[in-house]
């Protein structure tokens, strides 16, 4: 069965290294807490919001050792006037006979008030 896995984080600064470093500690996280396997990764979709453009972030997940493979693709969030800035998203799509409500979905950094209803 496929389940989407949903995560996001903010950095403080638009700069290549703390992008990369964000995505790379919110996807490990993400794959880690759900037990997920690079070979259960279907694709990762990455978003970011429009004042991040130092770096592309799927080059985070493709150094991932095992991760070579994985479909990842980047894209841009809607503009919307006082939305979280320098955000990072994620959706992981991956095999899994989890049920849905028990995937773990993570936020961190400045994130974690996207979704205050999933904070433990």
């Amino acid at each position: 069965m496929v389940r989407g896995l949903r995560g996001a984080t903010t950095v403080q600064r638009d700069e290549s290294e703390d992008v990369l470093a964000a995505t790379e500690a919110l996807v490990i996280e993400l794959a880690e807490v759900n037990k997920v396997l690079p070979k259960d990764i279907i694709s990762v979709l990455i978003s970011t919001t429009t004042d991040i453009h130092s770096t592309f972030p799927a080059k985070a997940v493709r150094s991932i050792d095992g991760w070579k493979y994985v479909p990842v693709m980047c894209t841009h969030e809607m503009d919307i006037p006082g939305a979280l800035p320098r955000c990072i998203r994620v959706l992981m799509h991956v095999n899994t006979d989890v049920p849905q409500r028990y995937i773990q979905h993570v936020y961190q950094n400045d994130a974690v008030k996207l979704r205050p209803d999933l904070q433990k």
